[in-house]
């Protein structure tokens, strides 16, 4: 009885969520009334599945997927990281660019796809995973087929990254597969150095670019138990920050990306004016923080353990 109450919880907030933005243009009275029955009719489908573009729902008790295609570079890893190999028929032209996917090692032999309309209809996916934006033209032409989509939302922070291993795990048929994988990586952050002391850093990128609130590289200094400069200076979450700025803050430590170790142009040049010599860096690469998803422990470790090893001045 308690599990039947708590399916029951589930789906009502699940319809009220999907229902309240239309509910509140039109002032609906009875919007519990309404959730309820929008409950019944999810109650025979994926709660999970979205239908944005025309989706049709896939059964609960029905078989795992097995032509699943993504269409955005997070998608990628986090299909690689839960589904079976010979369930994915296709992946992004990033899923094995090692600057851009933390998972491009996984992805060397699966299917490549250009992301167009036509290949995902050639490829007659049976659940497709992570809507481009709107605006992409070929979300257009995929509103008259009936495909079973996830949409995945950005994650930009660790709650998030739970929220879409487990909406993922869900879909493709391995719930279990995601609660393994959250265990691990939980286990593996609750094992990270802490600092002495608190330090100040600056996620510095290419043409003075600084990350700031609202990020997961914010979250991810909070987490090793450092301050962001953009948030302690009142920066919003992207801005840009003066090399002279930069020398006179004078944080404790630069995170910067690996591909930007050496100078190949002008927006890397900055990067390695010597003013900044005297800085510490963190270097890391790009793909472990450009998409929520299981790298963001690889992240944590690399800014946790140089943080706690003695400052090099």
């Amino acid at each position: 009885m308690i599990g039947r109450a708590a399916n029951t919880a589930c789906l009502v907030s699940a319809a009220c969520r999907v229902m309240g933005w239309a509910m509140a243009r039109t002032r609906f009275p009875f919007r519990l009334a309404a959730c309820r029955l929008a409950a019944r009719r999810l109650a025979v489908s994926l709660p999970i599945l979205m239908v944005a573009m025309g989706a049709a729902p896939v059964p609960q008790k029905a078989r795992a997927p097995h032509r699943i295609m993504s269409l955005n570079l997070c998608a990628d890893q986090l299909l690689l990281a839960l589904a079976d190999r010979d369930q994915i028929a296709g992946l992004t032209r990033y899923a094995t660019d090692p600057q851009m996917s933390a998972a491009a090692q996984e992805a060397r032999g699966l299917p490549i796809m250009d992301g167009s309309a036509e290949a995902v209809i050639a490829a007659n996916p049976d659940l497709v995973i992570g809507m481009p934006a709107r605006r992409n033209p070929a979300i257009m032409l995929l509103k008259s087929r009936n495909y079973p989509a996830v949409d995945l939302q950005s994650a930009e922070s660790y709650a998030a990254i739970l929220d879409s291993i487990r909406t993922v795990a869900q879909a493709v048929g391995h719930p279990a597969r995601g609660e393994a994988l959250i265990a691990r990586m939980n286990a593996d952050l609750a094992k990270l150095p802490k600092p002495a002391r608190r330090p100040v850093m600056a996620y510095y990128q290419r043409r003075g670019f600084l990350t700031g609130a609202g990020t997961l590289v914010d979250e991810l200094m909070t987490r090793v138990g450092a301050t962001n400069l953009a948030v302690k200076l009142g920066k919003p979450a992207l801005s840009q920050m003066s090399l002279e700025e930069m020398i006179a803050a004078r944080p404790d430590y630069l995170v910067v990306e690996s591909a930007t170790d050496q100078v190949v142009d002008q927006g890397t040049e900055m990067l390695h004016h010597p003013a900044l010599s005297r800085i510490p860096r963190i270097s890391i690469p790009q793909a472990w923080t450009v998409c929520g998803g299981p790298a963001y422990v690889r992240a944590a470790r690399a800014m946790a353990t140089a943080i706690a090893a003695p400052a090099r001045r």
